[in-house]
């Protein structure tokens, strides 16, 4: 398994692969849009031996603030893994892939809704998104800091862009 950013020659496979991993049309509708409004950041891909897609993660521009001061962060959503490849490391290896490139380019924070018992293994908490008032809340709604202390402070906000249908 190999991954690489994507590239336009990727675009039907990650469509083809999000509605196989998510059941539907859903998130590859919302990655079209993502790309459509300007907002993606880092999209990665995992490829089998014969360059196929077989998982995609998307990090896009979200609006965040604590106490105030802006936070350059990013939203991670969707990550797609096709079934078959499914509970084999791939979508732990994008993840990691992508926070490690966004750290060094010096990005401050990702925020992420998703599953409770899986995105903190990468570092993501509850408690540190909780203070950020969000269309989400609870232990699904999570961030971690890329830069120590980039989310330090009494209050915040996220505001997620029209594409997200909030």
């Amino acid at each position: 398994m190999r991954i690489q950013p994507q590239t336009r020659e990727h675009e039907a496979q990650i469509d083809a692969s999000t509605r196989a991993a998510f059941g539907g049309a859903g998130e590859a509708e919302l990655i079209g849009r993502l790309h459509a409004d300007g907002l993606v950041r880092l999209s990665l891909v995992a490829l089998d031996d014969r360059a196929r897609v077989i998982g995609h993660a998307l990090f896009t521009a979200l609006a965040v603030r604590v106490d105030g001061r802006p936070v350059d962060a990013l939203c991670l959503a969707p990550v797609s893994v096709l079934p078959a490849w499914q509970r084999r490391g791939v979508g732990g290896r994008l993840i990691r892939a992508g926070l490690a490139q966004l750290a060094e380019a010096g990005f401050e924070a990702v925020v992420v809704l998703g599953h409770a018992d899986y995105y903190p293994r990468f570092g993501f908490a509850a408690a540190l998104a909780a203070k950020l008032a969000a269309p989400f809340s609870g232990e699904c709604f999570m961030a971690l800091e890329l830069r120590p202390g980039a989310l330090a402070g009494e209050r915040g906000s996220v505001t997620y862009p029209p594409a997200f249908g909030l």
